[in-house]
């Protein structure tokens, strides 16, 4: 028998064997419950689908994998992907590897950002490599990336597809725009009468650019799986964002008024453009001068041409708008690879989000933190170890280590807003209420974060099983 035979038969008698036990079970393949390296195995009576595929951002080599080993080599039948950001989407091409028979179901935009992100994941695990010598950097390469999308499949927003390698089976799968960062997803599985919903991330208000979640009206599902992250947050209950809109108007304006100018630390898919997207609405409206130059650099270049050429075909506030067009930004000089420079009364939105050591907002602080006429502006989370929060930690006049080489005093106006992609825990406290699943998994937080969720939603749903689902455990529904 020929080695290609032999496999097709193996998988003939491997699949029948599963047929004959009918269970519908949830394994986290997590390291531990908490943000970071998110994938999730479902066993649908014999067919088995793997949600996401995340790289742990706090972990190098193999420990920022996923516990894929939990799933028997070449078993799932379908990959599913709910958004592009490394945390969900960092080791696909590992979870390819172990499974090279499934497909990989995502929308448009998540394969083309995921794309551009892969790639640039490369090339940071080589430099990793190099700089910590890390023997198993990278975890894949650029040609593997291009060979594995043959088997990437796309599939729009709200229009049921099955996964079944026969289409026998039954299992039956749908998209909803999950208003987190464009391409997002919410996953709705259907099988044998049961239902299943995935939140992925989500945010159900409108942002500045995209348009919030439009998940589909859920009754009593069998599972919902629904991530916590904003959980240990309790936000103000006279927060509006146009308040902060304008909060951020003012600090910029002020900085530039000054005769300074303004950092802002951007994680490159989403925060990016919708910041640029509110920069451009301040011009419009005359609370920032029009001659004000912004400039971009890092990945946020390459991820704003992609969010430009789904203009015209994705839900947005603006339509037709495109970012690059229509603000003539300046963008660094990736030839020559100099550092960008910096300019009195100038905006720089640069990526990182976190200034994490060697990204573009981390070494255009050196020289920019010292400066009391600049103003440097966050607009997302940052974890407390990474520069970024050490800086929202610090007072003035402090000093601040950079990386291992640089240490700088922090004299430049330091302030933050709330522009989360996050939904607001109350949002989904209120959906889930809504819902009333019978098994409520809260996955995609911390402990704390989790901990606010299954408290209070006991209390809201007293006859829903309310888990945290810890790592390898196959919980049953």
């Amino acid at each position: 028998m020929s080695a290609s035979n032999k496999k097709s038969s193996n998988r003939v008698v491997r699949d029948y064997c599963r047929l004959q036990v009918a269970a519908y079970t949830f394994q986290s393949l997590n390291l531990r419950p908490e943000i970071g390296g998110n994938s999730y195995a479902l066993d649908l009576d014999g067919i088995t689908v793997l949600l996401d595929a995340g790289m742990h951002p706090k972990e190098d080599g193999p420990d920022a994998i996923p516990r894929y080993r939990e799933i028997p080599y070449d078993s799932a039948d379908a990959i599913i992907i709910s958004h592009s950001h490394l945390d969900h989407i960092g080791t696909l091409p590992v979870a390819q590897r172990d499974h090279p028979s499934a497909p990989v179901y995502l929308t448009a935009p998540c394969a083309a950002l995921g794309d551009a992100l892969l790639h640039n994941s490369v090339n940071v695990m080589t430099s990793q490599r190099d700089e910590l010598g890390l023997s198993d950097y990278p975890l894949y390469h650029h040609r593997e990336i291009g060979y594995l999308q043959d088997r990437w499949m796309i599939r729009p927003y709200e229009k049921p597809f099955s996964v079944d390698p026969t289409g026998a089976c039954g299992t039956e799968v749908t998209f909803y725009d999950a208003g987190h960062i464009l391409g997002s997803a919410g996953v709705l599985i259907e099988k044998g009468g049961k239902q299943i919903f995935y939140t992925g991330d989500v945010h159900f208000n409108d942002h500045t650019l995209i348009k919030g979640a439009r998940f589909p009206d859920l009754s009593e599902p069998d599972l919902l799986i629904m991530e916590t992250t904003r959980g240990a947050d309790e936000r103000s209950n006279d927060y509006t964002r146009a308040d902060q809109e304008a909060l951020f108007a003012r600090a910029i304006s002020s900085a530039l008024e000054g005769g300074g100018s303004v950092l802002i630390p951007v994680f490159a898919i989403g925060k990016t453009q919708e910041v640029l997207t509110m920069i451009d609405n301040f011009k419009t409206e005359g609370l920032l001068p029009e001659h004000a130059p912004v400039l971009i650099g890092g990945l946020s270049t390459k991820m704003t041409v992609l969010y430009d050429s789904f203009s015209d075909s994705t839900r947005r506030q603006r339509p037709h708008f495109e970012i690059l067009r229509d603000m003539k930004l300046q963008t660094g000089n990736k030839r020559r690879r100099t550092p960008i420079e910096y300019k009195p009364g100038a905006i720089y939105c640069l990526s990182s989000g976190m200034m994490s050591e060697k990204t573009t907002s981390n070494v255009f602080a050196r020289s920019f933190l010292q400066n009391p006429a600049n103003s440097l502006l966050f607009v997302g989370y940052a974890d407390p170890a990474t520069p970024a929060g050490l800086i929202k930690a610090a007072s003035s006049g402090d000093i601040i280590r950079l990386d291992g080489s640089h240490k700088v005093q922090l004299n430049c106006v330091v302030e933050e807003f709330d522009f989360s992609g996050h939904a607001r825990r109350e949002e989904l406290v209120d959906f889930a209420v809504k819902a009333r699943p019978r098994k409520l998994l809260l996955v995609h937080g911390d402990p704390p974060a989790t901990a606010w969720f299954e408290q209070e939603l006991s209390r809201l749903l007293p006859e829903t099983e309310i888990i945290v689902p810890p790592p390898k455990l196959k919980i049953p529904f």
